[in-house]
């Protein structure tokens, strides 16, 4: 108990908790519309991208003088996160490249991207390891209040546009067929992926921030039949993943990211295992075929 309030009376962790609780509620929001639609590695070359952001980040902080070269990092990540999902989805909506060569683009190139930008602004690559696994022990307040307005605005638009955005991710022939802007708001799902990524690149980093977009929406779908319940599940999931993570690692010197998705897929093994022992019947490949049940589709209209 002494252990517990030590760590919520001490200010460092005071904010890395305020992100991890952000990051776990609003990560899996936007997780659970990428698993619908089968993107699940979409946050993965986001994130990559995210890493060219970061050194454009300590470019421009070191043309402008400031003293501390990370201060526009993360908006840096936020700018070419964006841009890159953005293009993505163009790239996928016109047929030039097929989705998968357009994701390898952005692996290969947002990380030589980053590599050669770090270089320019007199930084080397160790410079990009807190944010290729995570640095929570250095979160700031800037830091907690950018990780409050992204993720504010990827909840709020997760959940208010539930209905719109399930319909396009079940089937967007049918929502294009109800009227629905499809591709605005495919362009949207990207945006918000996006900034999903930027908002949980502090807590568990670029090269594991997917995982904890997926592995809690993962979980959830063995737990629940619908698409309301598996959102609803793995914003708990991921929190608890988040807190649970930081909480080991104040204990023991680990890595909080690593600590956090190794311990979201153990649990995610151990509900696997544990969940054909209980009778329920194995998913369908659909995880959310009770659509009528899930979102009233005429919201979506």
């Amino acid at each position: 108990m002494s252990t517990l309030l030590e760590l919520l009376a001490t200010p460092l962790m005071q904010r890395a908790l305020t992100v991890a609780v952000l990051v776990g509620v609003a990560a899996p929001v936007m997780g659970t519309y990428l698993v619908q639609r089968r993107l699940a590695l979409l946050g993965d070359g986001i994130g990559h991208v995210a890493l060219t952001g970061v050194a454009m980040g300590w470019l421009a902080s070191s043309a402008a003088g400031l003293s501390d070269r990370g201060a526009l990092a993360v908006p840096g990540a936020v700018v070419a996160s964006v841009i890159g999902a953005i293009l993505v989805e163009v790239v996928r909506a016109r047929g030039k490249t097929s989705g998968d060569i357009a994701l390898a683009l952005l692996f290969y190139g947002g990380i030589a991207g980053g590599v050669l930008l770090i270089g320019l602004a007199g930084g080397t690559t160790a410079n990009l390891n807190a944010y290729l696994f995570g640095s929570i022990a250095a979160v700031s307040m800037l830091d907690v209040a950018m990780t409050v307005v992204l993720a504010a605005v990827v909840i709020g638009v997760g959940i208010g546009l539930r209905g719109p955005l399930f319909s396009l991710c079940h089937d967007e022939e049918f929502a294009r067929s109800t009227g629905l802007p499809v591709r605005a708001l495919n362009v949207l799902v990207a945006v918000m992926a996006a900034l999903t990524v930027s908002v949980s690149m502090r807590v568990v980093g670029v090269l594991l921030v997917s995982a904890i977009m997926i592995v809690p929406v993962a979980t959830a779908q063995l737990l629940t039949k619908s698409f309301r319940g598996t959102m609803a599940s793995a914003m708990v999931l991921g929190v608890l993943f988040c807190v649970t993570g930081l909480t080991i690692t104040y204990l023991y010197p680990l890595s909080p990211g690593a600590t956090i998705v190794v311990l979201a897929i153990g649990v995610y093994a151990v509900v696997s295992i544990v969940r054909p022992l209980i009778g329920r019947p194995a998913p369908h490949g659909d995880p959310h075929l009770d659509v009528e049940d899930d979102v009233d589709v005429r919201e979506a209209t």
